[in-house]
Parts: C-alpha cells; structure tokens; sequence
C-alpha cells in the first residue's frame, strides 16, 4: 500500500519541485497525485513501496530542516534590511483593504461576545 509523504497543497512551486527533486535523488520509488477538477482530491507525493518509507521520511526531514533554516536566514535579512513587510506597509499599499479586514474583524467579534453580554438576547 503506498505511503503518504507530502502534501502539495498550499505549498509553492519550488518547494514541491525541490521536493520531488530530493526523492528522486534518493531513488525512491514515488507517484503525484492531484486535487481533481473540483479540488476534492488529495494532491500529494506518495511513495510506492513502503519498504523505503523510513529513509524518505529521514530525506524528506533533512530537507525540511535545511529550508527552514534558509527560510529564516532569508527573513532575517529582509528584517535587518528593513525590507521585511510590516503592518505600515501593508496599510500604506492597501488601506481600504487593511480597514476592511479590521472593521470585519471587529463585526465578527462583536458578535461573538454580545450574547455572552446580554445585548441579544
């Protein structure tokens, strides 16, 4: 029965690709699957004999951890640059969109703590 290894959704283009680049090198015997049409799917990276599943587990572990060490080498250079988005950022590219998010934020919390207040019940 095959394994399930990693799931592509959600996950960008070079990363996945980086990823079926580790499991090739490591020879290990897998297959993509796709979300389907409608996105009811799984799409993932399986692998096929489950004899291997502990290595590709240890590959697949390695790389993560290299990644993520290099993902946060990279925002911390962003940060130390400045170049790293922040909220003012955000706000002065979009602010109907950044007031927008706020004020929904606020409805949907008002609406959640005025039962517990008595206003409607």
């Amino acid at each position: 029965m095959a394994d399930l290894l990693f799931k592509l959704s959600n996950v960008p283009e070079d990363e996945a690709d980086e990823v079926r680049q580790v499991f090739q090198q490591g020879g290990f015997d897998i297959y993509e699957t796709s979300a389907g049409r409608w996105g009811s799917g799984v799409a993932a990276i399986w692998l096929a004999d489950s004899s291997q599943l502990a290595d590709a587990r240890a590959a697949l572990d390695h790389y993560q951890a290299q990644r993520a060490r290099q993902m946060q080498e990279n925002y911390a250079e962003l940060v130390a640059t400045g170049a790293a988005p922040t909220f003012w950022h955000k706000f002065t590219a979009s602010p109907w969109q950044v007031i927008g998010c706020v004020l929904g934020i606020g409805v949907i919390a008002a609406l959640m703590v005025l039962p517990f207040l008595g206003f409607l019940s």
